[in-house]
């Protein structure tokens, strides 16, 4: 994953600013529902779907995990539909992502080519997705876990996400180094 120049630095002070405006604490749980009001983004359910749609109801069902979300454009307003059968972590994470592409405003793009073949930029996938992490486990959260303050599956419980995006944000803060590193810094100087 390679972001342009200065974009962690960026999408990390806009979650620290977009948690103050939801008068959020660095260990305080994010609500992905609460976020998309305060964006205006109106959230569905793919289950409310299913009676108008064989689709949604064939996703549902036979392939939950061919679908997690998108945001639909009517214009210039965004709409988040998302597949509320999966587990409350990864929905979480798959509002919060598609959020995400709204406050990096992020254009409308076609999701199929002229043959029917899905379009995809890695790019913007992999921004919203480090936004949405920031957004769900801060920096400071992330220090917490690699420090001890709770395991990977309390931080899970805690911040109401999957074991994999806390993962995902040791990885992406390199907290589990720098409180090494921390560490073993103090240990010399004692």
């Amino acid at each position: 994953m390679a972001f342009r120049r200065g974009f962690k630095t960026e999408a990390n002070s806009l979650a620290l600013e977009v948690r103050s405006e939801l008068h959020l604490g660095a260990l305080d749980r994010l609500d992905p529902f609460v976020l998309a009001d305060h964006l205006a983004i109106p959230v569905i359910d793919l289950s409310s779907m299913a009676t108008a749609s064989q689709g949604a109801v064939h996703l549902l069902t036979r392939e939950p995990d061919a679908f997690s979300a998108v945001t639909v454009f009517a214009g210039l307003k965004r709409t988040i539909v998302h597949n509320d059968g999966h587990s409350k972590g990864r929905i979480s994470s798959n509002i919060t992502h598609e959020a995400s592409h709204g406050l990096l405003h992020h254009r409308p793009t076609p999701a199929l080519d002229d043959r029917g073949c899905r379009l995809w930029d890695q790019d913007i996938e992999d921004e919203a997705q480090f936004l949405a992490g920031a957004l769900l486990v801060s920096e400071d959260a992330a220090l917490a876990v690699a420090r001890g303050r709770f395991t990977k599956p309390e931080a899970a419980v805690r911040f109401g996400v999957s074991e994999k995006m806390i993962q995902y944000r040791l990885n992406m803060t390199g907290a589990v180094g720098r409180v090494e590193r921390a560490r073993k810094a103090s240990a010399r100087f004692r």
